[in-house]
């Protein structure tokens, strides 16, 4: 066995010891990173990528767009959207038998299209949505998993920080990446509302009376959320503006949005910048590591290793991607979305690219594959998520409740592997 090939398995040992014992992501994959390129080319070089990777990260200007997403959603989380687009999802949807879940779902998907996290979302809606849900008799397993398969949406539907880190770290266009993403979404939120009425049908709550004018109303409130999707969306779509320069249009609407509709003022302001400051920088702290954990990469020549030995398998290009996810599913049991991201595309995405899959597409299948890892043990951020914030709802009772729209949700990816259009029709109108 080669020498390089050593280094390269003790690495993995190593990082993948580190984050059994939590140490932080981006901790792990700086010092597996710097440590494995100094065993083979020294320590100056090592020492001296550590030197300049950080600034390099930090300067990025394309990255700049994950700062202003993340303002964009904490704003619009701090001004109360959210509350809106469920009073109007709920006028609509609410008659129907399992309305109140049903109008969860679409307004996870509306809150979604602003915030492009699937934390913010499931938090956002386990505070509005949840005790409606139990107001009308809603099952606690039922109400919960309903909340938490909604949640995924957020890194689904565009803006999205992970299809950004995607795009980041496979030198992919994060404006036809994140068009992509819009049917998917559609998808989902339409599936997650037939699984509702065809796993929960018998015990689902009888609808709430349909007043014409009151559904009517509610829309007035939803204009804010249709107009900061259209402007961000549109702009990337129609080639208006670039992925950066929308995101920092979304910003600077949702604040003059937010102070012109009175539910914006200076506290929640500066709450919604340390939010983002806060995360801002836990997410370019994982980005740093990654970034020294691909010249180890590079060094150890791994993603071209692995790429040969899966060739030499002789197995269909299908089967080698049912492989790559599977893997994928496994590692989302026990690494979060981000470090799972971080962790593995770097590795496999040269042997899809070989296999002739369109990265793209396979961008939209890895986000997928991350909302499946965030509902299901033992990590499931989602359901730890709501478990948190829902006093009294044990974390069993949520798994088993967010059981159906897991099957749900590998039928979707069955069918976007099945049917690439789905996912290529609408970029390939750029």
């Amino acid at each position: 066995m080669a020498y390089a090939d050593i280094i390269a398995i003790s690495g993995f040992a190593a990082l993948f010891a580190m984050l059994l014992l939590r140490v932080p992501v981006g901790v792990a994959l700086a010092l597996v990173g710097v440590g494995g390129f100094a065993a083979i080319r020294g320590w100056t070089p090592a020492l001296n990528l550590l030197a300049t990777s950080p600034i390099r990260v930090l300067t990025d200007f394309h990255l700049s767009l994950v700062v202003f997403f993340i303002l964009m959603g904490a704003l619009a989380t701090n001004s109360g959207l959210s509350r809106e687009v469920f009073r109007a999802a709920s006028a609509w949807f609410g008659p129907l038998r399992g309305g109140v879940a049903m109008s969860t779902v679409v307004a996870c998907g509306g809150f979604a299209a602003i915030s492009g996290s699937s934390v913010a979302t499931a938090a956002t809606m386990t505070r509005v949505a949840l005790p409606e849900m139990r107001r009308y008799g809603y099952r606690e397993d039922m109400a919960t998993g309903v909340i938490a398969a909604g949640g995924t949406l957020g890194i689904m539907i565009p803006p999205s920080v992970v299809m950004v880190i995607y795009a980041f770290i496979t030198e992919t266009d994060v404006s036809q990446l994140f068009i992509a993403g819009i049917i998917p979404g559609l998808m989902a939120i339409v599936l997650y509302m037939l699984t509702i009425r065809i796993a929960y049908g018998r015990g689902l709550p009888d609808g709430q009376p349909f007043v014409l004018r009151e559904a009517v109303a509610s829309l007035a409130g939803v204009w804010a959320v249709l107009l900061l999707f259209a402007a961000v969306i549109g702009a990337i779509y129609l080639g208006v503006a670039t992925p950066t320069e929308a995101s920092a249009l979304g910003a600077i609407a949702t604040l003059a949005i937010g102070v012109a509709r009175g539910q914006l003022n200076t506290d929640k302001i500066v709450r919604s910048l340390v939010e983002t400051l806060r995360i801002s920088v836990s997410i370019f702290t994982v980005l740093i590591g990654a970034v020294l954990f691909g010249y180890f990469l590079a060094i150890t020549r791994s993603p071209q290793k692995l790429t040969a030995w899966l060739v030499s398998l002789d197995m269909s290009a299908h089967g080698t991607l049912a492989l790559i996810l599977i893997a994928f599913v496994i590692a989302g049991c026990i690494l979060d979305t981000m470090a799972m991201i971080l962790l593995l595309v770097p590795i496999v995405f040269p042997v899809v690219m070989h296999l002739g899959f369109d990265p793209i597409w396979f961008g939209v299948i890895i986000v997928m594959v991350a909302e499946l890892g965030m509902i299901t043990p033992p990590m499931g951020i989602n359901v730890f998520v709501i478990n948190t914030l829902a006093k009294g709802v044990r974390l069993t009772t949520i798994f088993r409740g967010v059981f159906p729209f897991v099957v749900t949700d590998v039928i979707r990816l069955i069918l976007l592997i099945l049917f690439p259009a789905l996912v290529l029709f609408l970029p390939n109108t750029m």
